[in-house]
């Protein structure tokens, strides 16, 4: 089963910072899905960094959102060695 996504931070290059209910944080990066269909409207980073959690994933206005199980299996775990490197990320 797929852990619970706590929160979401907007981070640098379509990425997606993500935290889940059981500890582990992961880094999603979003910039293959904007060349498809409805996510093409991501490319305005002003649009993609309005990303929400809601519904269990992560959202953006105009009902657009990524499967919570996607995001969970196409991210990469943030290990605590490299947790400083992703801190320089944030926005």
């Amino acid at each position: 089963m797929i852990p619970e996504i706590t929160a979401v931070q907007v981070q640098p290059e379509y990425h997606l910072l993500l935290s889940y209910s059981n500890g582990e944080m992961r880094l999603f990066d979003a910039a293959p899905y904007l060349e498809r269909g409805v996510f093409t409207c991501l490319k305005d980073f002003r649009l993609f960094s309005q990303a929400r959690l809601a519904f269990g994933t992560v959202t953006w206005p105009g009902e657009l959102d990524i499967a919570p199980e996607t995001l969970y299996l196409r991210s990469q775990a943030v290990v605590a060695s490299s947790l400083s490197d992703v801190r320089d990320l944030l926005v």
